[in-house]
């Protein structure tokens, strides 16, 4: 529509009144991030705004960046636009992106997560800020795993399979390698993790993320360098290293460096039986930083909207479900969700993350 507050151009999500981008994917000159997920988070803007608390983890993947930052709720208007950005529960510094202009509001989301067995009051994930719902016109919503076979188990159910794997692999000796995405899910992994078992290790890919979550207040349990344990705390460690990392190079390829670790991979993705049969991979824990099938409806029910536009993932099926609730459903095709392509990419540039759609 020709009045719409956000628009699809080449370089990303558009907002006409106030020119500038939302997570844009080709350079501009102002752009409003989400979250520092490189699929969401790009160099070569102009100017950013993005949460404040984000900051370390934009600027240990972007460099020396020209970064404005706000608090959660806290609102600047440019050209008439009011914008504010509200929790995501996502990531660290994840956010919604709220606009309002002429009486209209709009809401684009960028990646979210809902933790539907969280008690009231208790935060959905440890390291970063609780989805909360913002009210709105028009809602522009994820939808990565927007099909009804994704609905997440209790948090505390996976986390205490992750530990009875790695406290059995411990017992006999053996390392337990583990792949999570540097940004987001190794920080949940680290945060929930029973760390009394044994040592953690992590890639210097995720160590440096640490450091910006650590500074921002996270609390993270002590990880340790490798070659600083003994050959009995090495029968006992867990390794955190991105998918896109090669053990290899990291670990040292001689035979004494390690014993042959027991693998697993922590993702949404892993909700899928084929996905959890892929070779070298022992174990699939379905552990996700994203809304299920049922989170993306409550989370889209919330915002009282009677319009929604999907972005990424599921957005045929999505659209479907709900025009059959009655609302006014289209979509926005976008390079969104590409995150392990990404990954990849960011992983090879600095030698050290689908990052994290998981």
């Amino acid at each position: 529509m020709a009045d719409d507050l956000v628009v699809l151009r080449p370089q990303g999500l558009y907002c006409p009144p106030g020119d500038f981008w939302i997570d844009p994917w080709r350079k501009v000159d102002r752009a409003v991030i989400t979250h520092a997920h490189a699929d969401h988070a790009r160099s070569g803007h102009g100017h950013y705004l993005a949460t404040a608390i984000s900051a370390g983890v934009l600027r240990a993947r972007l460099g020396d960046i020209r970064l404005q930052g706000l608090a959660y709720g806290e609102s600047v208007e440019h050209h008439g636009v009011r914008i504010s950005l509200h929790p995501a529960g996502h990531v660290l510094g994840s956010a919604q992106v709220r606009l309002e202009h002429g009486g209209r509001v709009w809401v684009a989301s960028g990646d979210y997560y809902l933790r539907g067995d969280a008690a009231p009051g208790e935060p959905a994930n440890p390291t970063c800020a609780a989805f909360e719902p913002v009210r709105c016109d028009t809602f522009i919503t994820e939808s990565t795993f927007g099909l009804p076979i994704y609905r997440w188990r209790p948090e505390a159910e996976v986390f205490a399979q992750i530990d009875a794997w790695w406290r059995a692999q411990a017992d006999i000796g053996r390392p337990c390698l583990l792949q999570a995405y540097s940004f987001g899910k190794a920080q949940r992994l680290l945060a929930g993790v029973d760390a009394s078992i044994g040592p953690i290790v992590v890639h210097p890919t995720v160590e440096a993320i640490n450091r910006a979550y650590r500074e921002a207040g996270i609390e993270l349990p002590v990880t340790r360098r490798m070659e600083d344990l003994s050959p009995a705390e090495r029968g006992r460690a867990l390794l955190v290293m991105p998918p896109s990392a090669r053990p290899g190079l990291w670990l040292g390829d001689e035979p004494t460096a390690l014993a042959e670790p027991a693998v697993a991979f922590a993702s949404g993705w892993m909700q899928v039986r084929s996905a959890r049969r892929r070779p070298g991979l022992d174990r699939g824990f379905v552990l996700s930083d994203h809304a299920d099938w049922p989170g993306l409806q409550r989370a889209i029910a919330a915002t009282g909207c009677q319009r929604v536009i999907v972005t990424h993932g599921q957005e045929a099926v999505m659209v479907r479900w709900l025009r059959e609730q009655g609302l006014d459903a289209g979509s926005f095709p976008t390079p969104f969700g590409q995150d392990e392509a990404s990954d990849n990419a960011a992983h090879e540039r600095s030698d050290h993350e689908r990052p994290d759609p998981a």
